[in-house]
């Protein structure tokens, strides 16, 4: 019988001091949302991203555009359409730097739980670059890379399994503008 209770307290410190490796991969529970999520243009690293929810809900999603051309200063604003709701905006410098204005507080990296396989899920119905003023030709793969594996976006692929990926390169600084300082945009619906 001694031997119980140190076993058991032996037990119980050995499983609290076990590191939490991942979160299930469960559905989400809210009904509509939209994921967007910041990917630095030259290192491909998941940066930050926030989690818009919409008390109202739409059939579909589709994102229209207000752009402001920079011949010294413009500005890009991305409205979830069917819902008259903002999803991003942004200002953009002539040999400058612009900057993100909505959404704020994005919350950095480390505070998204990643799946711990080495499995890779990609969008069904692929990508759609939703802001291309340039019409330049980019590979996506390794943009995705950087976020495929986070589990609110598995989360979200299991949610709606036919949604776009929907992506835009921001560039704050153009002219002689600063790669270093652009981003990818990626977004999500659930």
């Amino acid at each position: 019988m001694k031997w119980i209770l140190p076993a058991a307290i032996a037990s119980i410190l050995a499983f609290a001091s076990c590191k939490k490796t991942a979160a299930p991969i469960l559905p989400i529970t809210t009904t509509n949302n939209v994921l967007l999520l910041k990917v630095d243009y030259l290192t491909n690293a998941f940066e930050s991203g926030k989690e818009l929810v919409f008390t109202n809900t739409a059939p579909s999603f589709t994102i229209s555009q207000q752009y402001v051309t920079p011949s010294d200063f413009g500005s890009l604003q991305l409205t979830y359409q069917e819902l008259n709701e903002p999803l991003f905006s942004g200002t953009i410098v002539w040999i400058g730097l612009g900057q993100m204005h909505f959404p704020q507080n994005l919350l950095p990296a480390n505070q998204f739980d990643r799946v711990v396989t080495a499995d890779v899920v990609t969008p069904a119905a692929g990508f759609q670059n939703i802001f291309n003023p340039s019409n330049y030709s980019y590979d996506y793969t390794p943009i995705w890379m950087a976020v495929q594996n986070i589990v609110k976006v598995r989360q979200y692929l299991l949610s709606n399994p036919t949604a776009t990926i929907k992506l835009f390169l921001y560039t704050p600084s153009v002219g002689v503008g600063n790669p270093a300082d652009w981003d990818w945009i990626i977004m999500l619906k659930n």
